[in-house]
């Protein structure tokens, strides 16, 4: 019987967590200034050959931190010879014995060098998820501080002490609640179907070899290919997971796309109705949020006075949320100033009446700022000069000027240099303008309820009519990449409440690009899964990634440069599966959308899948591992 291909939706519930003991070391065995580490595999008892490195950075070059020979129970004792910087990591590689290379290669991967190491199938997906986009071969490495943070996050689905699954994936809002400790525990069996068997290793090679990564060297880049390339050959690589269920608790079926996605919550109690991203300093996640937050969404709420600051590990910095500044509702407004400041628009989300009582309804004129560090740095009530208006998108530009929409206005407000005391108001020529970026020569501006693209230089001035057409549906998010052409997340059907919600008919929603001056080079894109797209960005190789605000899944497209997509694939072609997009069973309705400097795909739950007026906020981030080529910081 052939195996179905469908969206993961099924959850192993009985015994997941509780089979996945292993045989490792203990703090007794842990030795004085060095490591007390175990190989511990599916396969045959053996010795394996150990090899510790550093990772490289832009600065430094991948370097070897000593070797060592287990006994045949796989137990070692290694004295690193260098010691990881701030911007590396340390790693270990286990191969079998006298095998100078072998496809059956493990891995285990920390930020820092640890007394305690076990290395198994488990930490090797991790590895080979976590530092996807740095893995060549066995050698890891790249730009900082990318390296390091996706060490961290490689973390969060194993523990290289232990080596059992991460406490993130173990537990809420992740374990039992989605898919992904099911598909984790999936492609750890596929690794065991290749560490007892050289048939396994045959069907795990050939399941893993990609269009776009070509054949995997080892076990670490098989896992690392299918990061890049969650959508190739789902059940092909399933197959293999059943030649040897070494772990219960694995998936059912095959999934719709081999994506390892986490869910954050910052501790929970606190997060409701997450917006829109900025990075920063470090590789920080910045998240604003649209509500207060109540577990039960009956309860009426207002707006959320809160801005979070996640490490690059989903990690809650300081284990509690920014306030004061005049947060009040924000939006999708969230932008990083050339100083590594962070602004924020208050749109004044609330519950309406008779959910937030009219006494308590927020105000909608003004901005936040606060520092790199999550200094206060605007008044009690913001900022508010430049006649803001339900801000909504914002954005830096290229001199330093820092620009909000105003929706119920038609007008944008720009504190030019950053400085509140020169604001000016300008009017756009477009209805509802919500997001807008400056693609390196021009600022262009989306016109939600107009259907149009305003295209301006930096001062505010209209360089043309404003574009509509075909490729122009209810615009949201707008994406510029390195060569400057525009992406457009066609919502196809949103409108937005600023005060008042204009009526209109519904489309499908739809993806389309301009070129540098504000031509159509593709579009209308419908493939991919895309299901009203709302947040858009472009990650390190110019391809383009949309948060779906239905149908709880992500789509991506093949950017302008087609040489680093799948071979066949052109620009605009999707890359995504065609009906599911990269489906995530905890995922609710997407907005915000963004690369972090690690390759992880972060995107919103915004609302609830079914959403009570009263209280529609979803309540988490989301973090695909590894899946995107990676976006230095600017």
């Amino acid at each position: 019987m052939p195996l179905k291909r469908i969206p993961v939706t099924l959850l192993a519930t009985v015994g997941a967590v509780a089979s996945l003991c292993v045989v490792g070391v203990s703090d007794a065995d842990a030795a004085p200034g060095g490591v007390a580490g175990a190989v511990v595999t599916d396969g045959p008892a053996r010795a394996w050959d150990v090899r510790a490195w550093i990772t490289g950075t832009d600065a430094t070059p991948v370097r070897s931190a000593g070797a060592v020979r287990t006994d045949r129970t796989g137990r070692f004792t290694l004295r690193p010879t260098s010691q990881p910087g701030a911007d590396e990591a340390f790693y270990v590689t286990a191969t079998p014995a006298g095998q100078s290379s072998s496809f059956t290669t493990l891995a285990a991967i920390s930020p820092t060098v640890p007394s305690r190491l076990t290395v198994n199938e488990l930490t090797t997906v991790a590895t080979g998820y976590g530092m996807a986009q740095f893995v060549d071969a066995t050698r890891i490495g790249g730009k900082a501080p990318g390296v390091r943070n996706a060490a961290s996050m490689a973390g969060n689905l194993a523990d290289p002490t232990s080596g059992r699954i991460g406490s993130t994936l173990a537990s809420a809002p992740n374990g039992g609640q989605t898919s992904t400790q099911a598909a984790f525990i999936s492609l750890s069996n596929a690794l065991a179907a290749c560490t007892t068997s050289p048939e396994g290793c045959s069907a795990l090679r050939s399941a893993t070899t990609t269009p776009l990564s070509g054949r995997p060297s080892n076990m670490v880049e098989a896992m690392a290919n299918m990061a890049k390339s969650p959508e190739h050959n789902p059940a092909g690589l399933f197959g293999v997971t059943l030649r040897r269920p070494a772990r219960a608790g694995g998936l059912p079926l095959p999934p719709a796309a081999w994506t390892l996605a986490l869910r954050f919550d910052g501790g929970g109690g606190l997060l409701a109705g997450p917006g829109n991203f900025a990075i920063g300093d470090g590789g920080d996640i910045w998240v604003n949020a649209n509500y207060q937050y109540n577990a039960d969404p009956r309860t009426p709420v207002c707006d959320s006075k809160y801005l979070f600051r996640f490490g690059p590990n989903g990690k809650l910095v300081g284990g509690r949320p920014i306030t004061g500044g005049g947060l009040s509702g924000a939006g999708y407004g969230i932008t990083r100033d050339h100083s590594g400041d962070i602004w924020v628009s208050n749109y004044g989300f609330a519950a309406p009446e008779p959910g937030c009582p009219a006494d308590r309804q927020p105000p909608h004129n003004s901005v936040s700022k606060f520092s790199a560090q999550g200094e206060v740095l605007s008044p009690a009530a913001g900022f508010t000069q430049g006649w803001i208006s339900w801000p909504q998108g914002m954005t830096t530009d290229r001199t330093g000027s820092v620009w909000t929409t105003n929706c119920a206005t038609d007008s944008l407000t720009v504190f030019p240099d950053g400085d509140p005391g020169r604001a000016r108001n300008i009017k756009v020529g477009v209805k509802q303008p919500f997001h807008l970026i400056d693609n390196g020569r021009a600022l262009f501006v989306s016109g939600l309820q107009s259907s149009s693209i305003a295209m301006l230089d930096r001062s505010g001035k209209p360089l043309r009519t404003p574009i509509t057409g075909p490729h122009v549906d209810n615009p949201l998010g707008l994406a510029t990449d390195a060569r400057g052409n525009v992406w457009i997340a066609n919502s196809g059907v949103i409108t937005l409440p600023c005060p008042d919600r204009p009526t209109g008919t519904a489309s499908v929603g739809s993806v389309s690009a301009l070129d540098p001056t504000g031509r159509t080079l593709v579009g209308p894109l419908r493939g991919g899964g895309i299901t009203i797209p709302w947040g858009i960005t472009t990650d390190g190789d110019g391809n383009v990634w949309v948060g779906n605000f239905a149908g709880k899944r992500v789509s991506k497209f093949c950017g302008a440069n087609a040489a680093t997509c799948p071979p066949g694939k052109r620009t605009g072609d999707a890359i995504s599966p065609e009906v599911t997009g990269y489906f995530f069973d905890g995922l609710a309705r997407s907005t915000g959308i963004i690369v972090d400097p690690a390759g992880n795909v972060w995107t919103t739950d915004n609302w609830k899948e079914v959403p009570l007026q009263t209280n529609p906020g979803g309540l988490h981030i989301v973090a695909l591992v590894g899946a995107a080529a990676p976006v230095p910081l600017r």
